[in-house]
């Protein structure tokens, strides 16, 4: 039964955000080459604390008519700033893995439930239509995140390696995202050969694709991204992150506690 599934590829622009409003048209235009309006928006509802979305303004309405085209609109944390010094594991995470911007790895429960909702009140105030998908900025989770996530209602949620369902506890599918990074000449060289693999072999039913503004700081990058969105699209059909709730009663269930 598993093995008539479609392959599937699930694209997704990260850091939707006023501030980034010529990138993430540079992105949107990219990704549609390949997956037409099926793909989705990580919209960040304040980006760094000052970049408001404001109901009424005109990226909110480009952000309604995103969504009236039937482009997801999936809430990315609320700020994406992270404030806390952490210590241990989530301090060695928080230094590897993002520049001060993995917002919900130090959250306590209410406050990440508070930013949750504030978010996805503020999003379906802006699209009308319900917010039910969340991504975590640099795809962190701390304690209080997940349960807070788990306390929210949420049917999707994402990290790195894996999309799940905070609602049900049902892994929804697994494998790392393909993403790139453009932050060190380093980063970007190993992005680049990651994707180069990854494109190649990938043999997850569900192939995540995420891009980020800063992508469009590098034609290498650039051309990595489109390459990667051509090689998937062959063999896989594109799709929403809501696709993935049609399986979703005959999907194990998932650890909370997992990162």
């Amino acid at each position: 039964m598993s093995a008539r599934r479609p392959r599937l590829l699930i694209a997704s622009v990260h850091d939707v955000a006023p501030r980034f409003e010529t990138q993430v048209d540079e992105l949107a235009d990219t990704i549609q080459a390949w997956a037409d309006r099926r793909f989705a928006m990580l919209v960040v509802p304040n980006h760094w604390d000052d970049c408001p979305i404001v109901p009424g303004s005109p990226f909110a309405t480009r952000l309604r008519r995103w969504a009236d085209c039937g482009i997801e609109m999936v809430l990315h944390g609320f700020n994406h700033r992270d404030n806390h010094e952490h210590r241990g594991f989530d301090r060695l995470r928080s230094r590897l893995l993002t520049a001060h911007e993995g917002e919900f790895l130090g959250l306590s429960t209410k406050e990440a439930g508070k930013r949750i909702n504030n978010g996805r009140s503020l999003l379906e105030d802006v699209t009308g239509r319900p917010v039910t998908a969340f991504v975590a900025p640099a795809w962190l989770y701390g304690a209080g995140a997940r349960v807070a996530l788990a306390e929210s209602g949420m049917s999707i949620a994402e990290d790195h390696w894996r999309v799940w369902s905070p609602r049900s506890g049902r892994l929804l599918a697994r494998g790392p995202v393909v993403t790139w990074a453009s932050r060190t000449l380093p980063r970007l060289c190993s992005a680049l050969a990651a994707a180069s693999v990854l494109r190649q072999v990938a043999p997850q039913r569900v192939l995540r694709i995420g891009v980020h503004p800063g992508d469009c700081s590098s034609p290498a990058l650039l051309r990595s991204i489109r390459t990667t969105l051509a090689s998937a699209a062959k063999d896989r059909m594109p799709a929403l992150y809501r696709d993935l709730l049609v399986d979703e009663q005959w999907m194990p269930r998932v650890d909370s506690n997992h990162d």
